[in-house]
Protein backbone atom coordinates (compact mmCIF):
# COMPACT_ATOMS: atom_id res chain seq x y z
CA UNK A 1 0.00 0.00 0.00
CA UNK A 2 1.28 3.41 -0.99
CA UNK A 3 0.47 6.80 -2.10
CA UNK A 4 0.91 7.92 -5.93
CA UNK A 5 -0.10 10.89 -7.47
CA UNK A 6 -0.47 9.52 -10.72
CA UNK A 7 -3.46 8.06 -11.33
CA UNK A 8 -5.39 10.20 -8.59
CA UNK A 9 -8.37 12.63 -8.83
CA UNK A 10 -6.83 15.34 -5.71
CA UNK A 11 -3.57 14.50 -6.43
CA UNK A 12 -2.96 11.70 -3.96
CA UNK A 13 -4.47 8.09 -4.28
CA UNK A 14 -4.15 5.27 -2.55
CA UNK A 15 -2.57 2.48 -4.32
CA UNK A 16 -3.46 -1.42 -3.07
CA UNK A 17 -0.76 -4.05 -5.09
CA UNK A 18 -1.70 -7.03 -3.81
CA UNK A 19 -0.22 -10.51 -4.59
CA UNK A 20 -2.53 -13.74 -4.47
CA UNK A 21 -2.37 -17.09 -3.72
CA UNK A 22 -5.40 -19.49 -4.13
CA UNK A 23 -8.01 -16.96 -3.79
CA UNK A 24 -6.59 -14.92 -1.68
CA UNK A 25 -6.92 -11.55 -0.60
CA UNK A 26 -6.05 -8.72 1.54
CA UNK A 27 -7.76 -6.11 4.29
CA UNK A 28 -6.38 -2.93 4.35
CA UNK A 29 -7.56 -0.69 7.18
CA UNK A 30 -7.09 2.90 8.99
CA UNK A 31 -8.71 4.15 11.79
CA UNK A 32 -9.84 7.54 11.59
CA UNK A 33 -12.02 8.85 14.63
CA UNK A 34 -14.04 7.37 17.56
CA UNK A 35 -17.44 8.74 17.51
CA UNK A 36 -19.66 6.40 19.18
CA UNK A 37 -22.94 8.09 19.14
CA UNK A 38 -23.33 8.22 14.95
CA UNK A 39 -26.36 6.18 13.28
CA UNK A 40 -26.36 7.41 10.25
CA UNK A 41 -23.53 6.86 7.52
CA UNK A 42 -22.21 7.43 3.82
CA UNK A 43 -19.20 5.97 2.62
CA UNK A 44 -18.55 7.98 -0.78
CA UNK A 45 -14.58 7.26 -2.51
CA UNK A 46 -13.35 6.32 -6.01
CA UNK A 47 -11.95 3.37 -7.00
CA UNK A 48 -10.00 2.57 -10.01
CA UNK A 49 -9.06 -0.30 -11.74
CA UNK A 50 -6.25 -1.35 -13.86
CA UNK A 51 -5.36 -4.59 -16.65
CA UNK A 52 -5.19 -6.29 -13.71
CA UNK A 53 -8.65 -6.72 -12.67
CA UNK A 54 -9.67 -9.82 -14.10
CA UNK A 55 -8.11 -11.47 -11.02
CA UNK A 56 -10.33 -9.43 -8.94
CA UNK A 57 -13.02 -11.55 -7.29
CA UNK A 58 -14.25 -8.90 -4.70
CA UNK A 59 -13.89 -5.43 -3.54
CA UNK A 60 -14.70 -5.08 -0.27
CA UNK A 61 -15.59 -1.56 1.80
CA UNK A 62 -16.51 -2.32 5.15
CA UNK A 63 -16.51 0.57 8.43
CA UNK A 64 -16.53 -0.50 11.44
CA UNK A 65 -17.64 1.45 14.75
CA UNK A 66 -17.37 0.76 18.20
CA UNK A 67 -21.09 1.86 20.05
CA UNK A 68 -21.61 3.52 23.73
CA UNK A 69 -21.97 -0.63 25.05
CA UNK A 70 -18.53 -1.49 23.87
CA UNK A 71 -19.74 -3.52 20.93
CA UNK A 72 -18.58 -3.04 17.57
CA UNK A 73 -20.66 -2.68 14.48
CA UNK A 74 -19.38 -3.88 11.11
CA UNK A 75 -20.86 -2.18 8.04
CA UNK A 76 -19.71 -4.43 5.48
CA UNK A 77 -20.29 -4.48 1.97
CA UNK A 78 -18.70 -5.94 -1.16
CA UNK A 79 -19.29 -5.87 -5.26
CA UNK A 80 -18.90 -9.97 -5.13
CA UNK A 81 -17.73 -11.14 -9.04
CA UNK A 82 -18.71 -14.55 -7.48
CA UNK A 83 -22.52 -14.14 -7.25
CA UNK A 84 -22.74 -10.90 -9.40
CA UNK A 85 -24.02 -8.59 -6.52
CA UNK A 86 -23.61 -6.25 -4.02
CA UNK A 87 -23.28 -8.24 -0.94
CA UNK A 88 -23.50 -6.98 2.70
CA UNK A 89 -22.23 -8.80 6.42
CA UNK A 90 -24.74 -9.85 9.12
CA UNK A 91 -23.64 -11.42 12.46
CA UNK A 92 -25.97 -14.62 12.36
CA UNK A 93 -24.55 -15.49 15.55
CA UNK A 94 -24.48 -13.40 18.92
CA UNK A 95 -22.68 -10.99 20.37
CA UNK A 96 -20.36 -12.69 22.50
CA UNK A 97 -20.25 -15.43 19.97
CA UNK A 98 -20.07 -14.23 16.48
CA UNK A 99 -20.31 -15.94 13.08
CA UNK A 100 -19.80 -13.12 10.23
CA UNK A 101 -21.85 -14.16 7.05
CA UNK A 102 -22.68 -12.33 4.21
CA UNK A 103 -26.10 -11.93 2.09
CA UNK A 104 -26.05 -11.38 -1.76
CA UNK A 105 -28.74 -8.32 -2.32
CA UNK A 106 -30.85 -8.33 -5.15
CA UNK A 107 -28.43 -5.39 -6.79
CA UNK A 108 -26.31 -6.63 -9.00
CA UNK A 109 -22.10 -5.86 -8.79
CA UNK A 110 -19.63 -7.41 -10.76
CA UNK A 111 -16.08 -5.87 -10.42
CA UNK A 112 -14.42 -7.63 -13.27
CA UNK A 113 -17.26 -5.81 -15.37
CA UNK A 114 -15.84 -2.53 -14.08
CA UNK A 115 -14.12 -0.36 -17.07
CA UNK A 116 -10.16 -0.79 -16.67
CA UNK A 117 -8.43 2.60 -16.32
CA UNK A 118 -11.91 4.67 -15.07
CA UNK A 119 -12.85 6.08 -11.63
CA UNK A 120 -15.59 4.56 -10.69
CA UNK A 121 -17.75 6.62 -7.72
CA UNK A 122 -19.13 3.65 -5.36
CA UNK A 123 -21.07 5.38 -2.22
CA UNK A 124 -23.02 3.21 0.24
CA UNK A 125 -25.28 4.52 2.70
CA UNK A 126 -26.25 2.68 5.93
CA UNK A 127 -27.61 3.09 9.66
CA UNK A 128 -27.83 1.57 12.79
CA UNK A 129 -29.83 0.77 16.34
CA UNK A 130 -28.21 1.24 19.51
CA UNK A 131 -27.99 -2.70 19.42
CA UNK A 132 -26.27 -3.16 16.42
CA UNK A 133 -28.79 -3.73 14.04
CA UNK A 134 -27.37 -2.70 10.58
CA UNK A 135 -29.84 -1.28 8.06
CA UNK A 136 -28.31 -1.42 4.23
CA UNK A 137 -30.13 1.21 2.61
CA UNK A 138 -28.70 1.85 -0.86
CA UNK A 139 -25.39 1.67 -3.08
CA UNK A 140 -24.65 4.13 -5.62
CA UNK A 141 -22.07 3.15 -8.45
CA UNK A 142 -21.29 5.41 -11.20
CA UNK A 143 -24.25 7.74 -9.86
CA UNK A 144 -26.79 4.81 -10.40
CA UNK A 145 -29.01 4.01 -7.33
CA UNK A 146 -29.08 0.47 -6.40
CA UNK A 147 -31.56 -0.52 -3.25
CA UNK A 148 -30.87 -2.63 -0.22
CA UNK A 149 -33.24 -1.98 2.12
CA UNK A 150 -32.29 -4.43 4.56
CA UNK A 151 -31.64 -4.69 8.39
CA UNK A 152 -29.57 -7.60 9.96
CA UNK A 153 -28.02 -7.71 13.19
CA UNK A 154 -24.37 -6.95 13.09
CA UNK A 155 -22.89 -6.09 16.69
CA UNK A 156 -19.43 -8.19 18.28
CA UNK A 157 -18.32 -8.25 21.44
CA UNK A 158 -14.55 -7.43 20.18
CA UNK A 159 -13.43 -5.50 23.25
CA UNK A 160 -12.00 -2.78 21.08
CA UNK A 161 -11.53 0.63 22.23
CA UNK A 162 -14.07 3.01 20.99
CA UNK A 163 -13.14 3.55 17.28
CA UNK A 164 -14.21 4.42 13.93
CA UNK A 165 -12.76 2.47 11.25
CA UNK A 166 -12.41 1.60 6.99
CA UNK A 167 -11.60 -1.80 5.59
CA UNK A 168 -10.83 -1.56 1.96
CA UNK A 169 -9.66 -5.49 0.75
CA UNK A 170 -9.36 -6.78 -2.38
CA UNK A 171 -10.15 -10.80 -3.20
CA UNK A 172 -8.39 -12.99 -5.74
CA UNK A 173 -10.28 -15.05 -8.82
CA UNK A 174 -7.46 -16.60 -9.56
CA UNK A 175 -7.10 -20.71 -8.08
CA UNK A 176 -3.32 -20.42 -8.75
CA UNK A 177 -1.01 -16.95 -7.89
CA UNK A 178 -1.52 -13.55 -9.83
CA UNK A 179 -1.71 -9.78 -8.29
CA UNK A 180 -3.61 -7.00 -8.66
CA UNK A 181 -3.32 -2.49 -8.33
CA UNK A 182 -6.06 -1.11 -7.43
CA UNK A 183 -6.41 2.69 -6.30
CA UNK A 184 -8.68 4.34 -3.77
CA UNK A 185 -9.33 7.69 -4.02
CA UNK A 186 -11.17 10.87 -2.18
CA UNK A 187 -12.65 8.36 0.48
CA UNK A 188 -14.64 10.12 3.08
CA UNK A 189 -17.16 8.92 5.44
CA UNK A 190 -19.98 11.05 6.23
CA UNK A 191 -21.80 10.46 9.48
CA UNK A 192 -24.42 12.01 12.09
Amino acid sequence: MAMTGSPSLGGNAREFYTTYTYYGGERYYAAFGDNTNARNFVYDGWVYLTDSSGSVANIEMDLNQVMPNGETVIFGVQCDGWSGTWDFSENIGTPTAPVDHWLNSSAPCNVRTWSQFTWHHVQISYSRDDYGNVTYQSVWLDGNQQPINVTVPSAYALSWAPTLLTNFQVDSFDPGSSSSTVYLDNLTVSRW
